[in-house]
């Protein structure tokens, strides 16, 4: 009987279940396959290619340098190589990771291939699968913050026995100040890429199916020693100063304070459990400000591996959820970067450079468009994947159709996350260089922001109103007259019909 293990992209650990269970063997047979043909779902940033691709290379370097007998295939399909690989190898039984994804867990069931598979429970995550579901199972309205405190308590996170360092659980109303006067922020860790590397961009400029954004200057890290480097990076420059500022947005600041490890967790580059042991003992330590530590703590602990979880918890049809109706195409500037609103333009050019925007540039200003404007959220969603260096399906499932564009109806979110350019000026500089104006409804100057929030709590108020938190805003519709009504409605189906 023979033993191999095939690792997936996003499952670069040495610890990582498939590999453990074989027990560190000598000459253990281990296959990574580049499939061309998987890439052209949609048209993937080049950054997250050259991500993907040299990290897998990279790690398959490392399996070879302690005696695992590594095969890598660069081939159009999985099933050929790995039929070839088993026949050679004379395996008997093939082990996989359980994919995080479920359409690449349909994959490995339809495989047709001489030999048993098995899949083994993956262990890039803190709760199983099975653990969320008993968690979840029982509860009318499955809360992250009620997640995120049992997670506190099952790990020990910040906890003083049973209660929370600090006395509170949850210290958010300390992380959201607005980016007055000059920022310092501190340099972004980057690096230069090897020839592992170079050899990777080269393959993908010569790619000929489509992509997205911009490949060079690729400055990303490709191995767990650099993905730890930038969580040391982090915790001794950043961290501190993490907290109150992690929702601001600069122009020309496309990182501020924080982490930039999403990508490399998502690959298994790091574990989830150092992560937050990092930050806790830096708070231990170094007596770093408890609402900047807890704050990113609850990133990863709670959100991170809670859309996890609801990912694998609900059903089959979550994907194709619209609970508004919202049709409308995505607008062609979503892929080409090419609009007048600034704060948009701001993040397309950054997102188009780098394969990266922040959380609340995320939210608060892309789905915030999204869902105002009455987008398809499967066409949000389905770009969101495709652009962002950290996308994958159980990431941007949860995160885009259920807490960016609420077309879960308020599973994930208790209500919907809609601003009017309010809160961009606000919590930016994007609106001092725009060419709209922030304060102004209607009109040839008045932001989209502005016309399409309101449109969207008219046209959907009925339903808004059964959301216990939207009724106060719902009542500035009262405020406004008909004929104000009227030509936001006219103005917003303007927009449309010449977008």
């Amino acid at each position: 009987m023979t033993v191999g293990v095939w690792i997936l992209g996003d499952q670069l650990w040495e610890q990582q279940a498939a590999l453990q269970s074989c027990d560190q063997q000598e000459n253990l047979p281990v296959i990574f396959i580049e499939s061309i043909q998987h890439i052209q779902t949609r048209p993937y940033h080049q950054q997250k290619l050259v991500l993907l691709w040299s990290a897998m290379r990279h790690f398959a370097e490392e399996l070879r340098q302690k005696k695992y007998a590594v095969s890598y295939e660069i081939a159009e399909d999985f099933a050929t190589p790995l039929q070839a690989w088993v026949q050679a190898n004379q395996i008997t039984e093939l082990r996989v990771m359980t994919p995080s994804d479920r359409p690449f867990l349909k994959i490995i069931q339809n495989l047709q291939i001489p030999c048993k598979i098995s899949l083994i429970p993956n262990n890039h995550f803190l709760w199983t699968t099975e653990q969320f579901n008993s968690w979840a199972k029982n509860r009318q309205r499955l809360l992250m913050e009620d997640f995120y405190r049992e997670g506190r308590r099952r790990w020990q996170i910040l906890m003083a026995e049973d209660k929370p360092v600090g006395g509170q659980w949850n210290l958010d109303k300390e992380n959201r100040q607005p980016p007055k006067g000059k920022l310092h922020t501190p340099p972004t860790q980057w690096f230069e890429p090897d020839k592992i590397t170079l050899d990777v961009i080269a393959k993908v400029k010569s790619l000929s199916v489509p992509t997205f954004g911009e490949v060079e200057p690729f400055r990303w890290g490709v191995t767990s020693q650099q993905a730890l480097q930038v969580l040391d990076w982090f915790i001794q420059y950043r961290l501190a100063d993490f907290g109150p500022y992690q929702d601001a947005m600069i122009t020309g600041e496309e990182t501020m304070w924080h982490a930039m490890i999403s990508p490399y967790l998502n690959l298994g580059l790091l574990h989830p459990l150092e992560v937050i042991k990092a930050a806790e003992t830096a708070y231990q330590q170094q007596q770093l400000p408890l609402n900047s530590v807890e704050g990113f703590i609850r990133q990863v602990l709670g959100w991170r591996e809670y859309m996890r979880g609801v990912y694998h918890y609900v059903d089959a049809e979550y994907p194709h959820k619209n609970w508004f109706n919202h049709t409308q195409p995505l607008p062609e500037f979503f892929w080409t970067g090419k609009t007048k609103m600034n704060c948009l333009q701001q993040i397309f050019s950054q997102l188009q450079r780098t394969g990266y925007a922040h959380h609340i540039q995320r939210l608060m200003v892309l789905s915030n468009f999204a869902l105002i404007a009455g987008i398809s959220p499967q066409e949000v969603e389905n770009w969101f994947h495709a652009t962002f260096i950290d996308g994958y399906d159980w990431v941007m499932q949860t995160n885009v159709i259920g807490m960016g564009l609420f077309a879960d109806g308020g599973m994930l979110a208790s209500k919907p996350y809609g601003a009017s350019a309010n809160y961009i000026n606000k919590m930016s500089d994007y609106c001092k260089n725009c060419t709209y104006s922030h304060k102004e409804r209607i009109g040839n100057n008045a932001c989209p922001f502005n016309f399409f929030y309101w449109n969207f709590l008219d046209r959907h108020r009925e339903k808004l109103q059964k959301q216990g938190r939207m009724s106060f805003i719902l009542k500035n519709l009262d405020k406004m007259s008909t004929e104000e009504l009227q030509s936001i409605r006219t103005q917003a189906q303007d927009w449309h019909d010449n977008c």
